[in-house]
């Protein structure tokens, strides 16, 4: 073996000691022996004998050859076919976007179980814990706010940061255009900043000193509400507007509009805040002079500040402490009243204390109203220092005045209370119950009221996770309530002409909410794109007689995000194979996907048509993080309503003559199969198609049963596997063989191995091929192609590995199985050429190409395994000389003789070599 080892020789490889490296032995896997039959002798005789005897091996040879090309042409890849070499799909990049799409859209809770009749039982005091409790679209009715509301504002609004540099402005220019998305407090906010300008103003002891006006007649209409003195408003009056600028054709008021308003204002030295949703339409309102950004006040600090509220308020007897489990604090009785005269008294100490501030900065004030610039900026650093500060300093007293409160009940059960309120709120369970990253004030408000109902025992541990699902129920209903509900007005009555049909600016705020359930995690332009596809079939669907316009410089990302409760983030995405960096985007909240989507489902049948044709062309698009995550969502909705999506969705695209498409029903189908109210409908119609369907129900069966999921048992799975890779002359065999390998990355792999090996000694040939391709398909397939799993496990901290030696690496008990299977394939004549190739490609997998080690713990574990037998060290002897004198990528020998000492252990080569020399 001396001379004949690459080990020892590396520098003058020898020749090959077969003529073509062929086995003559049958294989240990018992596959059919006559595919390695030698050619007899020829016996002495004629020259016709001789001559005839040498035309049929020939032809021997001829459908040796033509049996190898068929088999490879099965191992060609299942998925690329129709759609060219160019463009396969990436199997690695899909399987990754299923599983965050699938992430995202479980994120422990499932989609069915978003139930609107649990939340809508649920009431504590006079808070509705329910989906009707917030009804979104009503129209803002003018009149005067009553002084309680403005006594609430004053006790109970959370300063958002800014607010002084937002009073300052107003102070300063009589107008305020506040933008914000709908839900976040910006109404509240504008309302504290009128009760605080017109307190000590001339409209200061006026009941009626701020007023709501009418949304209908908008800037001009108040403007000259104000000049006229209609209504008898008295001269301090602060007036909040919140024009309806979401009707299509209403143009939004421009800047001689306000400069008009404001002047109104001084000359009657009144106040306005025009509050606007951030978008297209109000972006040149808030880049203007008057314009400005209402931060959300700190989900913390408004949760802390209504639990508090909440618990004073919900009790006039000796608290009980621990919901429905019992227990007892001192008594919180009789100290409201009391508790809400001393916050008054304060109330009058502070406004004397900002009237104070008001003089002595009245003129620093007045300079710095010069260099106010508007827009989304505001001050001069220094004025924004300043502001923090002041922010600090009410945020500071408001701590003070919650220390005073807990001094004032001593020891008693409000710190307790509130201990138990902080450990509640910090409850992992909760925390997944609620499933927002942050919550708007309302939502605070609903939240502290499900912790103090429970804390003071009215509310149980289950009525508390059912209210907090609901938060993200109620988020979903308001933004799709009645969206199109202004496409039925009556178009402005402001005399100027409306602009086309604006469907596509009404649509797009919904479809970017709907594309962002769908495909979040993936990048910011791909669901940008989807969002705008999906306004287009929902305009046409709206309004079929015309042809929407589609604006092409009117987007605003920031808005996007504000308006959908988005967030952008930094994150891989995959490119042609590889991974970049790229702008990600997701919702602010595991919650809101499932949400959104059950609320789409449920509420909104006709939105349903629109939807799947838009779900179909996502279908088509060849990037794996849309299709993937469209199938997974598609899956998700075909749960609501099995019979529709299935007759809509999964059917039609599993018939479809694309790959693609037929990928995409398999998915869904599989999605839907992770429910176990649905699994045995989905298995039906699995195992229906496996051995009834048409060739492409077959081949979308078979990319289903690939999940794992789509049969009874493993064993069930594998028949249908091979009854449809069986028949028609293993027409389906690729797609067959690829999702059998696809079940060894499940715990059952055992199973399937031991199937494989069955296969090899069975009788048909087609079984003995579906073995011996998902065999050699086994050593060609990386494992981030076909696994689920995340990086962390043992298969996924080796996605580039190749899982055959992924699997000898990790699982040892089962190396002897994969080394004899894969034995088998290269000692048979038909495997024999793909499957030297695949060894070949292991082999060079052991390093990578800066001389990092890669796959050699896999090697070292498969190729003694391998190469037992003098006969498969020559083999493989003969391999690695071929591989140092390929010319295109010539292995150095420093790796042939690793390789060499891999497969042969030190005390057989020496042991060999003593044969050798004898």
């Amino acid at each position: 073996m001396a001379d004949e080892a690459v080990a020892e020789h590396p520098a003058e490889p020898a020749a090959p000691k077969a003529k073509d490296a062929r086995s003559p032995e049958a294989p240990r896997g018992g596959a059919r022996g006559d595919d390695n039959a030698k050619d007899a002798p020829d016996a002495p005789g004629s020259s016709d004998a001789s001559d005839a005897a040498d035309a049929e091996a020939a032809e021997r040879e001829k459908e040796r050859e033509r049996a190898a090309d068929r088999f490879k042409d099965r191992t060609r890849d299942p998925l690329a076919e129709e759609q060219g070499e160019e463009e396969p799909t990436d199997a690695a990049a899909a399987t990754r976007a299923r599983r965050s799409g699938q992430k995202l859209l479980a994120s422990g809770r499932d989609l069915i179980g978003f139930d609107r009749s649990d939340v809508g039982r649920l009431h504590i005091g006079d808070i509705n814990i329910g989906l009707d409790a917030r009804r979104s679209g009503l129209s803002m009715r003018d009149g005067p706010v009553p002084e309680e509301e403005l006594l609430r504002i004053r006790r109970t609004h959370i300063e958002p940061e800014g607010y002084v540099r937002l009073r300052r402005a107003l102070e300063a220019r009589r107008l305020l255009v506040l933008g914000g998305a709908p839900g976040t407090g910006r109404a509240s906010t504008a309302l504290a900043l009128l009760e605080e300008v017109t307190r000590g103003g001339e409209g200061g002891q006026n009941s009626e000193r701020v007023r709501r006006a009418d949304p209908e007649e908008g800037v001009r209409g108040l403007a000259t509400q104000v000049v006229d003195g209609r209504g008898g408003h008295p001269r301090g009056t602060g007036y909040l507007l919140e024009p309806a600028l979401d009707r299509p054709g209403t143009l939004p008021p421009d800047g001689m509009d306000l400069d008009q308003l404001a002047s109104a204002l001084a000359q009657q030295g009144s106040y306005a805040v025009v509050v606007v949703s951030v978008g297209s339409a109000a972006n040149p309102l808030l880049a203007g002079r008057y314009g400005a950004i209402c931060p959300p006040a700190p989900t913390r600090e408004l949760v802390a500040v209504r639990l508090r509220q909440r618990l004073e308020e919900e009790h006039g007897d000796p608290v009980r402490v621990g919901g429905g489990d019992g227990g007892e604090g001192s008594g919180l009785g009789g100290h409201a009243d009391r508790d809400r005269d001393a916050d008054q008294d304060r109330d009058t100490d502070q406004d004397r204390d900002r009237h104070g501030d008001r003089g002595r900065d009245g003129g620093r004030d007045r300079d710095e109203s010069r260099t106010w610039d508007g827009g989304l900026g505001g001050h001069t650093d220094r004025n924004r220092h300043a502001d923090r500060g002041q922010d600090s300093g009410r945020r500071e007293g408001r701590t003070r005045d919650t220390a005073r409160d807990t001094d004032r009940y001593g020891a008693g059960s409000l710190s307790r209370l509130l201990e138990r309120a902080a450990e509640l709120r910090e409850d992992p369970e909760v925390t997944e119950a609620v499933g927002l990253d942050d919550l708007r004030p309302a939502e605070a408000e609903l939240f502290a009221s499900l912790l103090a109902g429970h804390l003071l025992g009215s509310v149980s541990r289950e009525e508390l996770l059912s209210g907090c699902r609901g938060l993200a129920a109620v988020q979903a209903y308001e933004w799709f309530a009645g969206v199109d509900r202004a496409l039925a007005a009556p178009p402005p009555g402001d005399g100027r002409a409306p602009v086309r049909s604006g469907t596509a600016a009404l649509f797009h705020p919904v479809a970017f909410r709907i594309a962002l359930a769908v495909l979040g995690g993936a990048s910011h332009s791909a669901v940008s794109a989807a969002a705008h596809l999906l306004t287009w079939e929902l305009s046409v669907q709206s309004d079929p007689d015309s042809t929407p316009a589609r604006p092409l410089f009117c987007d605003d990302p920031e808005s996007d995000l504000a308006l959908s409760r988005a967030r952008p983030d930094n994150g891989p995405v995959d490119v042609a194979g590889a991974e970049v960096t790229g702008r990600l985007i997701f919702y602010r909240g595991t919650a809101l996907p499932a949400a959104v989507l059950a609320e789409l489902w449920d509420r909104h049948f006709p939105v349903r048509a629109p939807v799947v044709r838009w779900l179909r062309l996502l279908a088509d698009d060849p990037r794996p993080q849309v299709s993937m995550r469209a199938a997974v969502a598609a899956g998700e909705l075909s749960v609501r309503d099995f019979e529709h999506g299935y007759a809509e969705l999964v059917r039609p695209l599993a018939e479809a003559p694309t790959p693609r498409r037929r990928v995409f029903a398999a998915t869904a189908l599989d999605q839907a199969a992770g429910h176990a109210s649905h699994r045995r409908a989905v298995r039906k119609v699995v195992e229906d198609w496996s051995r009834h369907g048409t060739p492409a129900l077959r081949w979308t069966a078979a990319m289903a049963l690939g999940y794992g999921r789509s049969a009874d048992s493993m064993d069930d799975t594998l028949d249908a596997l091979a009854r449809i890779g069986v028949r028609d002359d293993g027409e389906q065999l690729a797609v067959a063989s690829l999702n059998l390998v696809r079940l060894l990355t499940l715990p059952e792999c055992a199973t399937v191995l031991r199937r494989l090996a069955d296969w090899t000694g069975h009788h048909g040939e087609e079984y003995q091929d579906l073995a011996l391709v998902s065999i050699v398909r086994l050593a060609l397939t990386d494992v981030d192609e076909v696994l689920d799993d995340e990086p962390g496990t043992p298969l996924g901290d080796r996605g580039d590995w190749p899982l055959l030696l992924a699997l000898a690496a990790t699982r040892p008990e089962l190396t002897g199985k994969l080394a004899d299977l894969f034995w088998t394939a290269l000692n048979t004549a038909r495997s024999r050429d793909v499957a030297f190739d695949a060894l070949e490609t292991l082999l060079r997998s052991a390093s990578r190409k800066d001389g990092s080690e890669w796959t050699r713990e896999g090697l070292a574990a498969l190729l003694p395994a391998l190469t037992a037998e003098e006969h498969d060290r020559r083999r493989l002897d003969w391999l690695l000389r071929r591989m140092m004198r390929d010319q295109d990528r010539p292995l150095t020998e420093e790796r042939a003789r690793a390789l060499w000492r891999l497969a042969v252990p030190a005390r057989q080569r020496r042991s060999e070599e003593e044969e050798s020399h004898g």
